[in-house]
């Protein structure tokens, strides 16, 4: 290719994905699968790395971060990000409304209602239409410059569109959807890592970030709202949301004109009541004047603009009692607090535990034995203590220390520079680091033995027949035959008896042997290696193609691997030089397991030939990695996203709603698991 022709590819695949971006993250409608869009980035990046000097400044590829920044620049804002007046009554919603009728001098006054983003604060700066720089609130005057890591949030447009001028600033809140958060939190938890306290705080750490490789990871998502230059585009701020939603920025519809105070009230009752239903968190509604002109006359004071407010709603809470603080240890040995309280009904749900996180946590909530404390949801999700009532404390209650040693095999807690965890250091003698490690194991994304689950792994290792994951393929059907537990009852449930008869030893066992054939990347998941999760084992299984090439892999040839970053390449490297680990790859290799990729599967048949599916839910037979093989081996093709072109949609349990109505609404055929194999059985016959 030459230069010219190279120059016309960049130029027409950069506006393609800019496209497909705005598409899918500000409209919601894609109009390509995954798997396309990704060829087409690819091949973008494959060009720009043989013609560095033809990169576009607004490149899609960088999405996917750029070099790590040691810090972040100081810039003085243009216009200062003032924070807005917070209000907790309706009273004070009313005065607000009466000082600007009496400072408009009873002029007709229309107001503007958006909800209230529970995120971080952001400005945007725009040049000839490309992003120049991102700009964190800071102290309202002066913020962080952290543009390269705003670069990677897919809703943020790199170049405008549409009649945009010279310059422009626009401000708005990145956040992360609750979706994303729990996803995230699994897949830290997958990985070893504890996990985030709540979607805000996610959001704000991982803006700050030094690698924008990392922050492209995160879920991140961008609501704009703001523009505090004058346009002659428009004279309302009604007017200036439809206008920045013309240039391509994600602005919520989410909104309404009101024209009276009962107006305002409505929206705020609404939205209380609804925004349990937004898959990110609200915390109040913001109310503005929506003249230009009237906001100008109206101005700031010195900490506030006097034209808007902010309604903050009332987080339900409740006040209950510490009965005391245990400390769990996960199967990688993070040490977590967590509180047993008194029964309090919050939310909808009675509240008898809830997570302290960490030992930072504890010391700022300065919490004490027998306190009373608030709870509340975070996010709606997690319960949380916010809060101590220290009116309420009893004479010489002690203070909650965090514990120093392991609670479960007494060794001496460890905590590294920049984590705020502590973990126990003996991960291979410590019973619940142990136990944790086979539950992995065995869960249905790993080696998916399902008939060890509830309870029967505790019942194997407390009879000491497994100790760790290769005992499990030294068991036989007399062994565990005949074996029983009492599973004790709590909070006035009746104690159950768990016992291994004919039908469940025979299912263990069995399930055992399967597990067999499960492929080389799943293994490597199974084996449980810190920061080597599903994605993660299946970069390296693809580039190593088993596990002899991977054990023998040096620090700087793991790092070269796509996605694996310095902390996996460490993790990877202590695991292997473990004696005891490379003796359990050597025993799981003797009894058949499968520790090198098996050869491509060949083609059953083409009876699904031309015919794209999108899987979604959860399947009682296969796993949605199985059916997505299925439909290849059958000539049939997956795709990330609904659209028009989709043809079935492959649904089980728990499929998200919207996919549902998005189906409906193209007239796209929902078909069960039993519809998919009854559609290769009949045409393969």
């Amino acid at each position: 290719m030459t230069k010219e022709e190279a120059k016309k590819r960049i130029a027409d695949l950069t506006a393609m994905l800019q496209q497909h971006n705005y598409n899918y993250y500000v409209l919601s409608q894609p109009a390509i699968s995954d798997y396309e869009f990704d060829a087409l980035l690819k091949e973008l990046e494959q060009l720009e790395a043989h013609f560095p000097e033809l990169k576009l400044s607004d490149s899609p590829s960088q999405r996917v971060g750029g070099e790590p920044t040691r810090f972040f620049a100081t810039v003085k804002h243009k216009y200062p990000m003032l924070s807005l007046s917070n209000s907790y009554s309706e009273a004070e919603i009313a005065e607000f409304d009466t000082r600007v009728r009496k400072l408009l001098a009873g002029e007709e006054v229309e107001y503007v209602c958006e909800l209230k983003y529970d995120g971080v604060a952001i400005g945007l700066t725009y040049e000839k239409g490309l992003l120049k720089q991102a700009v964190t609130r800071g102290d309202g005057l002066q913020g962080d410059d952290v543009t390269a890591n705003v670069k990677t949030i897919k809703s943020i447009p790199l170049r405008l569109r549409g009649n945009y001028p010279d310059e422009l600033e626009i401000r708005g809140e990145i956040f992360m959807s609750l979706r994303g958060f729990r996803q995230l939190n699994a897949e830290r938890e997958e990985i070893g890592e504890a996990p985030f306290a709540n979607p805000r705080n996610s959001a704000s750490g991982s803006l700050k970030m030094q690698d924008p490789k990392e922050v492209a990871k995160r879920p991140l998502d961008c609501f704009l709202y703001y523009l505090p230059r004058e346009s002659p585009h428009y004279t309302t701020h009604y007017g200036s949301l439809k206008y920045a939603g013309k240039l391509g920025f994600k602005v919520s519809k989410n909104v309404a004109v009101c024209t009276s105070i009962g107006e305002i009230f409505e929206f705020i009752h609404d939205w209380d009541e609804g925004r349990s239903q937004l898959d990110y968190d609200i915390d109040g509604i913001v109310i503005k004047v929506n003249s230009l002109a009237q906001q100008k006359r109206l101005g700031f004071t010195a900490k506030s603009p006097r034209w808007a407010i902010a309604y903050k709603f009332k987080a339900e809470q409740a006040e209950t009692v510490l009965l005391s603080v245990d400390f769990q240890v996960g199967r990688t040995g993070a040490v977590t607090p967590v509180a047993n309280l008194s029964p309090v009904h919050l939310a909808g749900t009675t509240v008898k535990r809830a997570s302290l996180h960490n030992a930072d946590i504890i010391k700022k909530l300065d919490l004490h034995s027998g306190d009373h404390v608030f709870v509340e949801k975070g996010g709606e999700i997690i319960p949380k203590v916010t809060g101590v009532n220290p009116a309420k404390r009893k004479a010489g209650a002690h203070p909650v220390r965090f514990i120093s040693h392991c609670p479960q095999c007494g060794t001496e807690l460890l905590r590294k520079e920049g984590e705020a965890a502590h973990y126990c250091p003996n991960e291979d003698f410590c019973p619940p680091q142990i136990k944790g490690k086979l539950e992995h194991f065995i869960s249905r994304k790993a080696m998916n033995i399902d008939s060890l689950g509830e309870g029967k792994i505790d019942l194997l290792f407390e009879k000491g027949l497994v100790k760790n994951v290769a005992d499990l393929y030294d068991l036989e059907y007399k062994q565990i035959l005949g074996l029983e537990k009492i599973i004790p009852g709590d909070e006035g449930k009746k104690e159950k008896k768990l016992s291994f008869k004919e039908k469940t030893a025979n299912n263990i066992i069995n399930g055992i042997r399967a597990s067999k054939a499960v492929p080389f990347h799943r293994v490597l998941f199974a084996l449980g290696i810190r920061f080597v999760g599903e994605t993660v084992a299946k970069k390296l299984a693809a580039h190593y193609s088993d596990i002899d090439h991977l054990s023998k892999a040096g620090f700087e040839e793991l790092v070269e691997v796509d996605e694996i970053g310095e902390k996996i390449a460490e993790s990877v490297l202590n695991w292997f030089q473990k004696p005891e680990n490379r003796h359990i790859v050597e025993r799981l290799r003797e009894k058949g397991v499968q520790l090198a990729n098996a050869a491509p599967a060949t083609p059953v048949s083409n009876v699904l030939e031309n015919k794209s599916f999108v899987v979604s839910g959860i399947f009682q037979r296969y796993s949605r990695d199985e059916l997505k093989t299925l439909i290849e081996q059958n000539g049939g093709k997956n795709v990330g996203g609904i659209s028009s072109k989709t043809d079935f949609v492959l649904a089980g349990d728990k499929m998200g709603p919207a996919k549902k109505q998005k189906a409906d609404k193209l007239g796209i055929p929902i078909i069960s698991e039993e519809d998919f194999e009854k559609m290769i059985r009949e045409q393969t016959r």
